[in-house]
């Protein structure tokens, strides 16, 4: 893990703004490392989700699977 954490300037500033309302520099940065993974996570499914849609013979595959369910919610 880290051992030191140095702030350049723009980071300084970011973190006062973090804790500005009396948030602990620990629990802003601990959130913000949070955030950023969730964010990070979330466009690497949207990236792949984009591919998927994009692929023709997995939204055939797709489209099927969906007539199949329609047909036994039917019966």
């Amino acid at each position: 893990m880290a051992e030191n954490f140095r702030p350049a300037e723009d980071t300084t500033k970011a973190l006062e703004v973090l804790t500005r309302d009396g948030t602990a520099v620990s629990a802003a940065v601990r959130t913000a490392l949070i955030d950023a993974a969730r964010w990070k996570a979330g466009a690497a499914i949207r990236a792949e989700a984009g591919k998927l849609a994009e692929d023709e013979s997995d939204r055939a595959e797709a489209m099927q699977l969906l007539r199949d369910m329609e047909t036994l919610r039917a019966g």
